[in-house]
């Protein structure tokens, strides 16, 4: 068949999607796909087998030892040269304000050497081509280190200002999350100039899934590349998201924290962010999109996924909704965006999918999500386009971005629709919500401000708060504001002067009321699990000084220890904060979540915090609530606010929780262990578990096991 006819047949093929959630839909148009002789799209049955499964990141080309020890001295030599720029007798001469803004650009050199590094470590050399892109990063960190000992600041140190044309720069940042150096790539508009203080729009750019995409290509494409898109007068943000996930977990963070990071550095205006990307990229802004609606003047996704069971049925001919535990459809919840779809009413979105790309299902499902709350979504078609943005697309998108832009106000909205199912998205301009009745079912709070009257009306939210900054109020009342919640009326404070206005109410026995100052027991917002929502803030992994009783559990602490760090390191290349549980400061206590391997024989600190957590260890037995298992060969996983420190989370015997498995398609990548789990290791762990789960449930919002 001619490509001219397999076209022809392919757009056949979508036509019939007229329901593109149809059961039987996906392993059809895949088997007609495969007998037309068109490219199997999705990763493939081969993806679809636990027992075999290929490396994520795939190992490069062999590279020649002597070219790999020169640019490992290299990298050596530019930490030597920055070392020695930090040296005492080096700082005696500046001032300590001096001494501060170069420490502050440290990232901006060694994230260079550290890309390097890990390419080197991982096997991540593609190409040979590659070798030269990294030299001519070291290079780089090497005129960097240059420019700061001859006094110059971020602006110059990093290049914004070379060109007056539109132009990339890259570099890095410190995550909070580990420590480590993270890239960013960004595009500098035509015209910019530091001397100018005018604010300038800036749009986030998700990247496509690229299973090479190390830190080295990353950095090289950003530095020698404008993107997709370049509108005027725009910066555009190209975060890292730290490899391939999606932009979820320590991805999403990354974005934050890059955004945060150019916000300090450039003069951005905060009500003219966006959020846009393409295919992997796609799904990081419907994402983004939907659980920080508040934040962006406008979304433009294009193609990607925007669920997880329906896209694997369709793209991987997988049933995850016969396979997965019912607490994993649950956790579905947290990413899957189509029932966060009303929070775009919040958010100007514009879609974009090619008209015979199967990719058009994120879309599509979004679309039918949206039609309940009575939006039809904006989707701009690229007319027998398959996976790529249709030149003409492309300018309907921008013209309506713009004019998006254009009407976009720093007005304070006077009416919010605010959708959950988690306190960790718990928030849309003025309206916080603070408790929920259950977690994981959906949670609404609509409210509406005008004369002096407050109306909101709930759903499964228990405790909330209603604050505007000052000057957000439009307009000034005389009178206290009168709050009607759920039908229930209750008088507000007065308005202060500046325009500012606050108040907390919590809801016990199905009646609001006025919070007073006590604090509130209970799951809030970030202290609210699961398990892998450690890994979403500052944590230190806290190891055994002593060996379990049991050996089965010892081997197994021994080797998922060692997974756990190699894999956060090769999976979210991040680094991991370790020590000996004799070796815990009270600063690590103070600042981050504990993440404690071992048990009450080989940790110090779980055995010191025992008696305060919902585990019962005995010579037979190991229980947690209802639920029992032999002391033998089984361990307890699970989150839990620390005793040490409420305001932080310790985690006992666990990584982020997807595995192996679940790097092959990003929608796999989603959580798979609740809040809690007993688990059998004598056998060990797989691709897909850390052993035998046995029994793993959610605590309640009292971070209580649930009774039957």
């Amino acid at each position: 068949m001619n490509q001219k006819s397999q076209t022809n047949r392919l757009k056949q093929i979508q036509k019939m999607r007229t329901n593109p959630l149809h059961p039987w839909f996906g392993g059809l148009a895949i088997a007609i796909a495969l007998n037309l002789g068109l490219p199997a799209q999705g990763d493939g049955p081969k993806d679809n087998l636990p027992d075999s499964v290929r490396p994520i990141p795939p190992s490069g080309i062999s590279i020649d030892a002597s070219a790999r020890q020169a640019l490992l001295w290299r990298c050596k030599a530019i930490r030597t040269q920055w070392q020695s720029l930090l040296s005492t007798k080096a700082e005696e001469k500046r001032s300590q304000q001096r001494q501060d803004e170069i420490r502050s650009l440290e990232p901006e050199v060694l994230v260079f050497p550290r890309a390097v590094e890990l390419a080197i470590e991982f096997n991540q050399f593609y190409k040979q081509k590659e070798l030269q892109a990294a030299s001519n990063l070291l290079d780089e960190a090497a005129q960097r280190i240059k420019r700061v000992a001859e006094g110059s600041q971020w602006a110059e140190v990093v290049g914004l200002n070379k060109s007056d044309d539109t132009r990339s720069i890259i570099g890095g940042f410190k995550s909070n999350l580990d420590d480590s150096y993270q890239p960013y790539g960004l595009v500098v508009p035509n015209g910019f100039n530091t001397s100018k203080r005018n604010s300038h729009r800036l749009d986030i750019w998700f990247h496509g899934r690229g299973e090479t995409l190390s830190e080295v290509n990353f950095l090289s494409q950003q530095g020698n590349g404008l993107g997709q898109f370049t509108p005027r007068d725009t910066f555009v943000l190209h975060p890292y998201g730290r490899y391939s996930n999606a932009f979820k977990f320590a991805g999403e963070i990354d974005v934050l924290e890059a955004l945060a990071y150019v916000q300090s550095k450039l003069t951005i205006d905060e009500h003219r962010i966006s959020v846009r990307g393409f295919s992997m990229g796609g799904a990081g802004c419907w994402q983004f999109a939907t659980h920080y609606s508040d934040r962006w003047f406008a979304s433009n996704p294009g193609a990607g996924f925007s669920e997880t069971p329906e896209f694997l049925r369709f793209f991987q001919d997988e049933n995850v909704k016969d396979s997965a535990p019912p607490y994993q459809q649950t956790l579905w919840n947290l990413y899957d965006c189509p029932p966060w779809s009303r929070n775009l009413l919040q958010c100007p979105t514009v879609a974009y999918s090619g008209e015979i790309d199967r990719q058009k299902q994120a879309a599509d499902v979004m679309a039918e999500s949206l039609k309940k709350h009575g939006v039809n979504l904006t989707h701009i078609i690229g007319p027998d386009t398959a996976h790529k943005i249709h030149s003409d697309a492309k300018i309907e998108i921008e013209r309506r971005l713009r004019l998006i832009e254009r009407n976009t106000t720093s007005t304070t909205p006077n009416h919010l629709d605010l959708t959950t199912f988690t306190l960790r998205y718990n928030r849309q301009h003025w309206v916080t919500i603070l408790g929920l009745e259950k977690h994981w079912e959906i949670a609404n709070v609509q409210a509406t401000i005008s004369e002096a009257q407050l109306i909101a009306k709930t759903t499964n939210i228990s405790h909330l708060k209603f604050s505007f900054d000052s000057g957000e109020l439009a307009e000034h009342f005389s009178q206290p504001i009168t709050v009607t919640i759920d039908g229930q009326e209750l008088t507000g404070p007065c308005q202060e002067s500046d325009r500012s206005w606050t108040m907390e109410l919590i809801k016990q026995e199905g009646q609001w009321l006025k919070k007073t100052d006590q604090k509130t027991a209970g799951k809030k917002p970030s202290l609210q699990g699961p398990i892998d929502d450690a890994f979403m803030g500052r944590f230190i992994f806290v190891l055994p000084s002593q060996a379990s009783k049991d050996p089965l559990v010892e081997q197994w602490i021994q080797e998922e220890v060692e997974h756990a760090i190699t894999h956060w390191r090769k999976h979210f290349r991040g680094d991991i904060r370790k020590v000996l549980d004799n070796d815990l400061l009270e600063s690590d206590i103070a600042s981050s979540h504990l993440i404690l391997f071992g048990d009450v024989d080989s940790n110090s600190i779980i055995k010191e915090i025992a008696n305060d957590l919902p585990i019962t260890w005995n010579d037979e037995d190991l229980s947690l609530g209802r639920r029992r298992v032999p002391r033998k060969g089984h361990i307890p996983i699970l989150i839990y606010p620390n005793p040490l420190n409420p305001e932080r989370y310790i985690v006992l015997n666990s990584g982020f929780t997807f595995r192996e498995y679940d790097y092959l398609n990003n929608a796999r990548q989603t959580p798979k262990l609740p809040d809690w789990a007993l688990v059998d290791v004598s056998k060990g762990a797989t691709s897909q578990d850390p052993g035998k789960i046995i029994h793993a449930e959610f605590f309640d919002e009292n971070w209580q096991p649930i009774s039957d």
